[in-house]
């Protein structure tokens, strides 16, 4: 059966009896370059999240996303990657294909939100996928928009958010992201240069799966 991964607005609502959350600084694990054909991006991954940045880093080394393109790309949203069936290639298996046939527990963590260039990995719904794993090899980058106070309140007031912390209301009203997403998807990177190509891709001309009328190509490699 074909799987599809979108990213979807997810109702959701924490019962904790404190919602202020303490965010610590988070570590980079590993650097690496995105290039693209419409520029490149350097970018770091978590080490908050070792499941998912060490996958990440495997299949980097195994060259897995080197000649795919992306294939979902919504303007003031995100753009996602990861699908092997992007790339070009005479084996009609791999275009049978969309990710690397397992998935990665999920790995929320209250410090990681997302903010605008943040890396989270893309995943299934949660009618056949209530646990929230993870794709194995599909992500996302964060592009978003700016929010106001007001629109950030109405996300608490109907449950769509726990509690904003002052300094995720100040990122997400100065910088923007997708907080409709946060403690749903996985965050573990983050995109630290480049970020403008982030809206280059985001632009594009795209088809009604939102899929660019034109390739943008990718891949990657680990600096350090």
């Amino acid at each position: 059966m074909k799987r599809k991964y979108h990213i979807i607005s997810v109702i959701f609502f924490f019962l904790i009896a404190n919602s202020h959350f303490l965010l610590h600084s988070q570590t980079p694990m590993y650097t690496i370059l995105i290039s693209t054909s419409l520029g490149d991006m350097k970018a770091v991954l978590y080490a908050e999240t070792p499941v998912h940045s060490e996958n990440f880093i495997d299949l980097v080394k195994k060259g897995f996303y080197n000649g795919q393109s992306f294939h979902r790309v919504i303007n003031n949203f995100m753009i996602q990657a990861g699908d092997p069936r992007t790339r070009k290639s005479d084996d009609p298996d791999l275009q049978k294909i969309a990710d690397v046939n397992y998935t990665l527990p999920a790995e929320f963590n209250p410090a990681l939100y997302h903010k605008r260039a943040v890396i989270a990995a893309a995943r299934m719904d949660d009618k056949v996928n209530p646990q929230r794993a993870s794709s194995g090899s599909q992500f996302y980058i964060v592009q978003g928009r700016k929010f106001t106070d007001r629109e950030l309140d109405l996300m608490v007031d109907k449950q769509v958010h726990i509690k904003f912390t002052d300094e995720q209301r100040n990122i997400y009203k100065s910088i923007g992201g997708a907080p409709h997403l946060d403690y749903a998807y996985t965050v573990f990177g983050e995109v630290i240069s480049g970020i403008d190509v982030i809206d280059k891709i985001a632009s594009v001309p795209v088809d009604k799966n939102n899929r660019p009328l034109e390739d943008v190509s990718l891949s990657i490699k680990i600096i350090e």
